[in-house]
């Protein structure tokens, strides 16, 4: 879909290179620019975890780009990338702010020799006021954004979620920005600077509870007691002990748990006690689910159309038939020859999620491809890779 839109791509994890990838996987040519030693995230890892030398970083991020290693301090890399530039369709960058302008590469600059481009730049708290400069990560914008402040319990203390989702929904929002950019300049032929911010995405993840809460609701709590949700949610939503596991309990009438779980004292209660006197049914409800198994539970809860869920955790995750069915999982053969899995592309078109065309590459494998793109003779891009401007996968075979 995104066939001949070129992506130039100066990311480093999560943010940056995830929204690219996006774009990747719709048919965008993204072409990854790394510094010659590599970029952050495929240096470093997750959990330590390199799968024959590749971080599984690279691996969460790098899926269906070219890699371009490129020495930016140096004056050819300088002119390389500004010859990549002039005919790109989208530039990304995740830099603290200025830090692209420094290479002569920010937005004005280059708007003023390639102003169709859409240029888009996210970072840990936007472009410009009184934090701009601070640095950004997931774990830190959690805390800021009174995300960990309303998750978890009450009994217990603020809790951050284990995924970086602020990162996550950063790249979403990225992307989104992006396409949206493209199909106005295939309108009216201008170019548009999109940015984005780690701390608006946290804001926005929390849309409904922060209205709720602008808007007048408030709770004694920052966070909901006996495994509620949320200090928002009806009693008993939330994740509760069975005999040998949990269970997601969603919204509920007390009549209906009152038969499912065999509590009589909540058959007599109104639907208006979900909100009421949610911290006597959630109680109730999770000294009940402990005193039996997981499993023992289920016939009951279906027969009575309560929404509820066991609580998986990763090693059930590929067993999943519907993640199967969705082709959750790709698994492949990695550019080191071992065999890796990935997420794929969480969207279908068409009925059909788009292929991993390209495995996460090794640094500088379609170096020289690119440089001869750009019009550069075999001997030049010889005399960069021997000068240290640039680094080709070839090289050091």
């Amino acid at each position: 879909m995104l066939s001949g839109i070129r992506v130039i791509s100066f990311n480093h994890f999560h943010a940056g290179p995830m929204a690219a990838q996006f774009l990747a996987d719709l048919g965008a040519d993204v072409i990854a620019v790394e510094p010659v030693g590599g970029a952050f995230h495929r240096n470093w890892a997750v959990a330590n975890r390199f799968v024959d030398g590749q971080s599984v970083c690279l691996l969460t991020t790098g899926r269906n780009k070219r890699s371009l290693a490129l020495d930016m301090k140096s004056d050819a890399g300088r002119e390389i990338a500004r010859r990549l530039l002039e005919k790109a369709d989208v530039v990304m960058e995740n830099f603290r702010p200025g830090a692209m302008a420094r290479m002569g590469l920010g937005y004005e600059q280059v708007k003023a020799f390639n102003p169709g481009v859409v240029y888009a730049s996210v970072s840990g708290y936007g472009a410009d006021g009184p934090d701009r400069d601070k640095p950004g990560q997931d774990l830190l914008l959690q805390a800021r954004s009174g995300l960990a402040a309303r998750t978890g319990s009450a009994e217990g203390a603020p809790t951050p979620t284990g995924p970086v989702i602020v990162d996550q929904h950063a790249a979403s929002l990225l992307a989104m920005g992006i396409l949206a950019a493209l199909l106005g300049r295939q309108k009216n032929g201008q170019g548009r600077l999109v940015e984005g911010s780690l701390l608006q995405a946290a804001i926005d993840l929390q849309s409904e509870s922060l209205t709720a809460w602008l808007n007048g609701a408030r709770s004694d709590t920052s966070r909901g007691r006996h495994g509620l949700a949320s200090w928002c949610s009806a009693g008993p939503s939330g994740i509760h002990a069975t005999a040998d596991g949990h269970l997601a309990i969603s919204m509920a009438s007390p009549a209906d748990l009152a038969v499912a779980l065999e509590l009589p004292e909540l058959a007599a209660l109104p639907d208006s006690a979900s909100f009421d006197q949610r911290d006597r049914i959630t109680e109730a409800v999770a000294i009940r689910l402990g005193q039996r198994c997981t499993a023992q539970w289920l016939p009951a809860l279906e027969k009575q159309g309560i929404w509820h869920m066991p609580v998986k955790d990763y090693e059930d995750l590929q067993d999943d038939a519907q993640l199967a069915h969705l082709n959750t999982f790709v698994s492949g053969t990695g550019v080191e020859g071992t065999p890796v899995t990935l997420l794929g592309h969480p969207l279908r078109y068409d009925g059909k999620a788009p292929p991993v065309v390209l495995m996460p590459q090794r640094l500088g494998s379609q170096t020289r491809d690119i440089l001869e793109e750009l019009g550069y003779s075999e001997a030049e891009v010889d005399g960069f890779v021997g000068a240290g401007a640039v680094h080709s996968a070839d090289a050091s075979a």
